[in-house]
């Protein structure tokens, strides 16, 4: 499904998180304050713009409540990245995910609200997009270019079918390594297991493959 997604700073995590969330055929409005950074990936996203995200007046007239979530990728200033977490969620956009540089960083922005803090890392960028690309989506992990493992809650329409029922590897060419239930793991399941409600499955395949599971 798509959605519309805000993400604020374009340095290593932002720039990924922007790219990737396009690619994956979102709309995204990258913003931030240095100019090069914005002509960077202007051709690459719906929108691109240089405006300095602590200023409330700038945030309303980009209509940033509206989107869906926001993405505060501002590492270099803890100032920045809190008064712009804050003015976001007062503001009422529904999910803000923030950068955290440290745990002390971490802690401050829980208590203003932050929805999902996250901290920098090579394929964090990547990892996080694919993380909001789709509200079931637990944790994404690249093996090699083109091919991944996704953590997975069970979509509604698989609940109470087995493995066997779903039949994931036919239908779109990927594998079931475990389903992670409330009392147990199954590693290696068979066709027989059955899925229930709230259980994780973990799958392995293609990224063109993995995108077209269900929600």
């Amino acid at each position: 499904m798509r959605k519309q997604f805000a993400v604020i700073g374009l340095g290593r995590l932002g720039a990924s998180v922007a790219l990737t969330l396009s690619e994956l055929g979102h709309d995204v409005l990258a913003i931030d304050i240095v100019e090069s950074n914005v002509q960077a990936i202007v051709n690459d996203v719906t929108h691109a713009v240089k405006a300095d995200a602590r200023d409330e007046d700038t945030l309303k007239a980009l209509g940033i409540r509206n989107f869906d979530v926001a993405i505060v990728a501002i590492g270099n200033d803890i100032e920045a990245n809190i008064l712009t977490t804050l003015m976001l969620k007062e503001m009422g956009v529904k999910i803000v995910v923030s950068e955290a540089i440290n745990a002390s960083h971490a802690k401050v922005l829980e208590k203003i609200g932050a929805d999902r803090i996250v901290y920098p890392e090579k394929d964090m960028g990547i990892r996080l997009a694919h993380n909001l690309d789709t509200h079931n989506v637990l944790d994404y992990i690249e093996l090699t270019p083109g091919y991944s493992i996704l953590e997975i809650v069970v979509p509604k329409e698989y609940i109470g079918k087995s493995l066997g029922e779903v039949d994931l590897r036919a239908k779109y060419g990927t594998s079931v390594l475990a389903v992670r239930k409330e009392e147990a793991v199954i590693v290696a399941p068979g066709a027989e297991d059955k899925l229930d409600e709230n259980d994780v499955i973990i799958v392995i395949g293609k990224n063109e493959d993995l995108t077209k599971l269900p929600e």
